[in-house]
């Protein structure tokens, strides 16, 4: 089992941001990258849809035989991954929202969260915002059009500014100091934070953005050891997969990652 691959999902292309982390902490090990781009965003899927999609996922991966699975996706993690740990004997590895290093690092006291509707709904995120921020000022935003805006690859046009500055400005306002990617679409856009908060900056106000793809890389890390399943092989292949159109998901693929690459169709239910 040590070569097998390792699976990772997200709704589209955002779970790329963690897929680049999982490679460069674990250099050997094979992947395979599902993009599920004709159901995205999932913050907006209903939930009975999202399961249908999680399960079809799931069983791909199954087939495949990977060791160990990765919910590259906020809202798939907080509605669907104690649901997942019960049905599949594989380690799973799921996300959550920076809550606690967010509350470590404000200086304010004010966190920025942006984070996809059902994120901000689930349960999972609630519990943290009471373990972790009852003393501090919690400001949220859904982001409506980022998932979308990074499914296309516009990362840098003035539309893609504007978006991001639509959601952003209002926290700056507010004074936060510590942002919250709750998404893992999000961080693509993260440069384009970091320009608008930087024209906005004075003195050592800089805004800290945090997302959590070398957490999630290094907890994979750890239960691949702790189960003896790390690959040791030079070897290494990475597959990619879409539910959606693959020679756009390949231009867009190529574009994130910075090499190119063909993603295969992924067969629907």
């Amino acid at each position: 089992m040590n070569d097998a691959p390792i699976g990772v999902f997200d709704s589209g292309v955002g779970g790329l941001s963690i897929l680049k982390a999982i490679r460069a902490h674990l250099p050997n090990e094979n992947l395979l990258y599902v993009a599920d781009s004709a159901y995205a965003p999932y913050g907006r899927l209903p939930k009975d849809i999202l399961h249908k999609r999680c399960t079809h996922i799931a069983q791909f991966f199954m087939q495949q035989n990977v060791k160990a699975m990765v919910i590259a996706c906020n809202t798939a993690t907080a509605l669907m991954a104690e649901w997942l740990r019960r049905e599949f004997d594989i380690p799973i590895i799921a996300m959550e929202p920076a809550i606690k290093p967010a509350t470590l690092a404000t200086r304010t006291g004010k966190i920025g969260v942006f984070a996809t509707d059902n994120t901000l709904k689930s349960e999972r995120y609630k519990r943290l915002l009471a373990e972790y921020a009852q003393d501090k000022t919690v400001f949220e935003s859904s982001c409506d059009g980022f998932v979308e805006q990074v499914e296309s690859g516009d990362l840098t046009s003035v539309t893609a500014f504007q978006l991001v500055e639509k959601y952003l400005q209002p926290m700056i306002d507010e004074h936060i100091d510590v942002l919250v990617l709750g998404c893992t679409h999000y961080p693509f856009l993260a440069p384009l934070m970091r320009q608008i908060s930087a024209q906005q900056a004075t003195g050592n106000q800089e805004l800290q953005i945090i997302h959590t793809a070398d957490a999630v890389s290094l907890q994979l890390t750890r239960i691949l050891a702790e189960n003896n399943l790390l690959n040791f092989k030079e070897r290494k292949s990475s597959l990619y997969f879409t539910s959606g159109e693959p020679q756009q998901a390949s231009q867009i693929f190529s574009q994130l990652l910075g090499q190119e690459v063909t993603v295969l169709p992924l067969a629907d239910s």
